[in-house]
């Protein structure tokens, strides 16, 4: 995770985009890409999607816009000093005592 992080600062560096990567268009920015990535799916059915890797085009369409979400995750993530790992680590935690495996086993209900 390191390494990415890395990169996409210094490649927002060596573009002078720091002033454009507030942690506001950052979010909107990422907000945009997951819109695309839902796109990819919306009119499928579960089992279509499901099957959505096996379609050489739509699988790498996906592949590109799971990137980009991640590109712009990463970045945001790094401009507010959040570790993502342990921010994602830190979450599971707290939901595994929310949703205890003896009473969320095979159940979608929210708590």
């Amino acid at each position: 995770m390191d390494g990415l992080t890395e990169r996409v600062r210094a490649f927002a560096e060596e573009r002078d985009w720091q002033p454009f990567h507030t942690p506001k268009n950052l979010a909107m920015a990422l907000a945009g890409e997951v819109g695309e990535l839902l796109a990819e799916f919306q009119w499928l059915t579960p089992e279509e999607a499901s099957r959505v890797m096996a379609d050489p085009e739509a699988g790498a369409r996906v592949r590109a816009e799971i990137g980009d979400v991640m590109i712009y995750l990463s970045r945001l993530a790094d401009v507010l000093g959040i570790d993502l790992v342990e921010a994602a680590l830190t979450k599971l935690d707290e939901a595994a005592t929310r949703y205890p495996v003896e009473q969320a086993k095979g159940s979608a209900a929210k708590r």
